[in-house]
């Protein structure tokens, strides 16, 4: 998640403060889930990912952050998508669910296109466009308010504030660039375009926007050559960087994989927030990924980290022609 963004989203947790922030005349903002292993889901990460992939995959991801508090805050999506030749670029759909302290929802489903030029013999460009629907919902039931509080005895009143129990329903769109070579890789995206709001409070002119959600990447592949007459294995370093903002609030991941054959480590920083450990196997067909963030921010060991699980299925399809490119991108 946005780094300043975790001791917001820890605070909704408490009924009393979520629903003093909800009904302020301030307009609030919100955020969307990141993905720790974000080239696990590249198509949730960057649109013009759609179709990199020479044939069709599926890919699932499940995070549980924070498990430690009180209240689950738990991610997760399954996206599927490949490559068309008919429309000269790829198709996707995702679908994502986020749960917020067993007290906001939010579901989308995602239609994705990502148009694929080849700029020259060694460079291709994907575009993306990317249309959600979202449907965001609260459970009144969790809630507290101030108007509830009895000086002596605590939470005894009913509230006068009314939230509305019908969820909100809207439409979005994204886009993305995305730059490659066979070994080199950069990209932009710009999510919620649209900026939708969203308000469950009945007659009140508060409101909370989504903001744009900006993405900026890039990587490479560095291959180390360890190859002998006694193994095939492949052995490479693949250091990328990730940038995230959103509103007020920014993220910044830097680290690098480590794969040799069919396994990958990988290590990351996440700025002022945590150390982040990965592990993943790799087969033709099959992937696997588990990623642990160790928190440094405030809240320390008592939010019991975050942990995040990849699975990813890669379906057979005949060879593409000579001139579809594939890229060398980490996949956890």
């Amino acid at each position: 998640m946005v780094s300043k963004f975790f001791t917001n989203r820890y605070l909704k947790i408490w009924g009393t403060l979520f629903a003093i922030v909800l009904l302020s005349e301030i307009k609030i903002f919100a955020q969307d889930p990141i993905f720790t292993q974000f080239y696990s889901n590249p198509v949730y990460l960057n649109p013009a990912f759609t179709g990199s992939n020479k044939c069709p995959r599926i890919v699932s991801n499940y995070r549980n952050q924070w498990p430690s508090f009180s209240g689950d805050f738990i991610t997760t999506s399954i996206t599927y998508d490949q490559y068309v030749d008919a429309f000269k670029g790829g198709l996707g759909i995702i679908l994502l669910s986020d749960q917020i302290a067993k007290t906001l929802q939010s579901n989308e489903a995602s239609f994705v296109y990502s148009y694929h030029q080849h700029v020259s013999r060694k460079f291709t460009l994907n575009f993306g466009l990317q249309g959600t629907y979202i449907q965001k919902s609260v459970n009144r039931s969790n809630l507290t308010f101030g108007d509830m509080i009895h000086p002596r005895r605590g939470f005894v009143f009913s509230t006068n504030d009314v939230i509305t129990a019908a969820p909100v329903n809207m439409f979005d769109f994204s886009s993305g660039l995305l730059g490659y070579t066979d070994n080199f890789y950069i990209g932009i995206a710009a999510h919620h375009l649209t900026e939708p709001q969203v308000s469950f409070i009945s007659g009140s002119g508060s409101t909370s926007i989504l903001n744009t959600r900006y993405t900026a990447h890039m990587g490479t592949e560095i291959t180390l050559g360890s190859k002998s007459i006694y193994t095939e294995e492949n052995e490479s370093l693949s250091p990328s960087i990730l940038f995230v903002k959103q509103g007020d609030y920014q993220q910044l991941n830097v680290g690098l994989y480590y794969s040799k054959g069919n396994y990958v480590i990988g290590a990351w920083y996440r700025e002022g927030d945590s150390f982040i450990v990965t592990l993943g196997m790799e087969t033709k067909v099959f992937r696997i990924g588990y990623s642990y963030d160790l928190t440094t921010s405030q809240l320390g060991t008592y939010s019991g980290g975050s942990h995040e699980l990849s699975v990813a299925l890669k379906i057979y399809c005949a060879p593409k022609k000579k001139t579809f490119r594939t890229m060398s991108c980490p996949s956890f």
